[in-house]
């Protein structure tokens, strides 16, 4: 009786937190802890399954009758026993769903997630000494773990590094600061660029002292293709649309187009826009690498065509 919808389609109609399969989480706390984000605290349906400290989630909001979809990390420690999920969001400059959730979320919000992803975590042997690097707006994954060892009363050394451009800037410094007096063997350094604190290349200095085989990392950025002289054409053969490639990404090219692919991350992180390649060279604007192998999964956020390409979307 469902068709030609999934079930859930029609029981949100009903109410949007009664779900089946997909999971819903409600809002059930707004704050703003700085000028330009916004802190969310959800309550999600009996799907959710947890999260590891450094994870991410894929945040769904419908926007003027299309749904969109971000990915996001949780802030809270992943032993905590209260069930919910504490986001907190940067309004970037024409940030389309953060600047949506900045001026438009409130408690009773009903938002759609995904099951919790990604690699960056905490190493299951928690190590004796412990040194935590953020930045800006990448607080939050860092923060989960911080909050996550200060939950299993981690008794090594711990040192968290925040960078910001300003004290106004931290979305997290009643946290920061009351970890720190709670817990003698957790120490915070707060570093302001803007007040000549400067940047730290991470990954160079652990380099150099011949430890990078310890740093684990993660950057969210969107991934950004340069157009050039690219040349050929892209064909989009469900959708039986084609068009002149201009070199960027493939999911670029087909919104250009007036398709509308699934997507997630648009970073090459969630695997959302994953899709068909029939065939033709694709790049990597991540890595750079090639691949023009035929009938192969790609992710349409961080492919970029180089001539002719047909992908089955």
């Amino acid at each position: 009786m469902a068709a030609p919808h999934q079930i859930d389609r029609y029981l949100e109609l009903v109410n949007p937190m009664a779900t089946v399969r997909d999971i819903r989480a409600q809002v059930v706390a707004v704050d703003h802890p700085t000028a330009d984000s916004v802190t969310l605290t959800l309550r999600p349906t009996r799907q959710w399954r947890g999260f590891q400290a450094g994870q991410f989630v894929q945040l769904g909001v419908v926007i003027d009758g299309v749904r969109h979809t971000r990915c996001y990390s949780p802030a809270g420690g992943a032993s905590t026993r209260s069930g919910l999920i504490e986001l907190t969001v940067k309004a970037h400059p024409g940030g389309l769903v953060s600047q949506y959730l900045y001026a438009n979320a409130a408690p009773g919000l009903v938002v759609s997630l995904s099951q919790a992803d990604g690699v960056f975590s905490l190493p299951v042997d928690r190590p004796r000494r412990v040194l935590l690097i953020s930045g800006g707006s990448g607080i939050t994954p860092v923060m989960s773990m911080l909050r996550t060892l200060v939950e299993e009363q981690h008794s090594g050394e711990i040192v968290f590094v925040h960078y910001a451009n300003t004290d106004a800037d931290v979305a997290y410094t009643r946290a920061l600061k009351t970890i720190p007096e709670q817990n003698p063997n957790v120490k915070l350094v707060l570093v302001y660029t803007e007040s000549g604190g400067g940047d730290l290349e991470v990954r160079e200095v652990f380099r150099e002292v011949d430890v990078e085989h310890l740093l684990n990392t993660e950057e969210f950025a969107p991934a950004v293709a340069e157009p050039g002289e690219a040349g050929g054409e892209v064909s989009f053969t469900k959708s039986g649309v084609a068009a002149e490639n201009s070199g960027e990404t493939l999911l670029e090219q087909a919104e250009a187009a007036g398709l509308n692919p699934e997507y997630g991350c648009r970073m090459g992180i969630c695997f959302s826009c994953t899709s068909v390649k029939k065939a033709g060279r694709t790049r990597n604007v991540r890595t750079g690498e090639t691949d023009d192998e035929p009938d192969k999964k790609i992710q349409l956020c961080v492919s970029a065509p180089v001539g002719d390409v047909t992908v089955d979307i």
